[in-house]
């Protein structure tokens, strides 16, 4: 605390206190869509209300490291997902550099037209062997696009998806 002139008196040093909540996009659900002959697709309206709610406005994609399928990212969870992978890597490392380079070059920055239609680009139509129809599978923060043929399959059977549930929830959480 100091004086600070006869007018003012005493001033005191505070710190305001802010509270920021972190809105958390869920995207769920399994939605089929049509791509037109130009490759452009409607993302569908329930995801675009997570995305607005959030305050999003671009998608990140990029062929999935695992399955046939391409991966769409809101911005900020991409960048996320980046610096994680970032703080995992030695730039000094050969290998870890390669791994770096392989996981951004081959993406594409995605923003939705007044319509909340996208383009996806011939070469990512390919690489998940996309034709004309689409599965959009909500993956929590993530957005899958499927091709909806049924030769790529993106689910279990039933029993064996009622197996694999038992084990991974019998299993006890270290923590």
């Amino acid at each position: 605390m100091g004086i600070c002139g006869g007018l003012w008196g005493f001033l005191c040093n505070f710190e305001p206190k802010f509270s920021y909540i972190k809105v958390r996009m869920r995207f769920l659900g399994n939605i089929e869509a049509k791509v037109d002959s130009k490759g452009r697709v409607f993302l569908p309206a329930i995801f675009r209300k997570v995305l607005s709610a959030s305050g999003e406005e671009s998608l990140v994609m990029r062929k999935d490291v695992f399955q046939p399928c391409l991966t769409l990212y809101p911005e900020s969870v991409w960048n996320e997902q980046l610096d994680k992978l970032r703080s995992r890597m030695n730039r000094y490392n050969a290998s870890h550099q390669q791994i770096f380079r392989q996981f951004v070059a081959d993406l594409e920055v995605i923003t939705l037209d007044g319509n909340g239609r996208f383009l996806i680009p011939k070469r990512y139509l390919k690489m998940a062997n996309i034709d004309q129809s689409v599965r959009f599978i909500g993956m929590d923060d993530t957005i899958e696009i499927w091709c909806n043929t049924g030769e790529d399959k993106p689910f279990m059977d039933a029993d064996e998806f009622s197996q694999a549930l038992e084990e991974v929830m019998s299993d006890p959480i270290e923590g």
